[in-house]
């Protein structure tokens, strides 16, 4: 049932995005639609959630003071960007010179 809602806002959306521009061209009708589906996406998502149970938030991480170590998952998130590292704190693989930033020891 929640599914039939969803796409019926979609389908209400696009219905509403054609009749307002009945007088444009192509172009115009298809952008109209297109917003039209975007707009009906948003209220069919919102009805769609209303009477169900909120999502679970894990905030034990956000307690934390700033700076007082790394959430496990956002490690375990961004291990192939980071390689083990914490998040942006990756060091260099090239030596500190004066050629450090040369576009050809970039990546």
């Amino acid at each position: 049932m929640r599914k039939l809602i969803f796409i019926g806002c979609i389908a209400l959306g696009v219905l509403i995005g054609l009749v307002s521009g009945v007088n444009g061209d192509w172009g115009t009708r298809i952008v109209m639609m297109c917003i039209g589906a975007l707009v009906g996406t948003a209220i069919g998502g919102g009805l769609t959630r209303m009477g169900s149970k909120p999502l679970p938030k894990s905030a034990s991480w956000l307690d934390l003071p700033y700076g007082e170590g790394t959430p496990e998952d956002e490690l375990v998130k961004n291990y192939w960007r980071d390689r083990g590292h914490a998040p942006f704190t990756k060091p260099s693989e090239v030596t500190p010179d004066r050629h450090m930033f040369d576009p050809d020891k970039l990546y």
